[in-house]
């Protein structure tokens, strides 16, 4: 998927869209990968001249990710597109039960995050995450999102 399908799923955009292509996806794991551009607003402070990819972005990334996988697969809209569909917000970050950065972060290169769909319960989809710069493990993640009426976000 490229960058345009992504956005038709996601509500995410620019600046803050971290998934640049999903590489593999079915209904229970996705690919996706953040190519960095080297200009990214979350480094530019984080920290100068020595920038560092914050944790909680690769946490976004992975959120993100499982994002996508969530409305192309377990949508409760069918044909979701995210600049039409109204009433539902998917995929919003309810809890982060762990997470683990094993290593740090630069921003160049690609970075591939790994989400696998651990449970579901109605609306609530419980995800593990590993997340790789060239081949290098660099974190791994548990987290659970859930679809919710988007009432929630707009405070309607």
């Amino acid at each position: 998927m490229n960058k345009t399908q992504i956005q038709e799923l996601l509500h995410h955009r620019d600046p803050y869209l971290m998934v640049s292509e999903v590489t593999k996806s079915n209904e229970n794991e996705i690919e996706s990968l953040k190519t960095f551009s080297g200009d990214e607003f979350f480094v530019k402070g984080h920290f100068p001249n020595a920038p560092v990819v914050p944790g909680a972005m690769i946490q976004e990334l992975c959120t993100q990710t499982a994002g996508v996988l969530i409305t192309k697969y377990h949508s409760p809209v069918k044909d979701y597109n995210s600049n039409k569909t109204k009433g539902w917000a998917l995929g919003v970050l309810n809890k982060v039960q762990g997470a683990k950065y094993l290593s740090i972060v630069k921003p160049q290169g690609d970075l591939k995050a790994k989400v696998k769909l651990i449970d579901k319960m109605d609306n609530l989809f419980k995800f593990s995450a590993e997340v790789y710069q060239e081949d290098e493990l660099k974190a791994k993640l548990k987290f659970s999102l859930v679809n919710i009426s988007d009432d929630y976000l707009t405070g309607e």
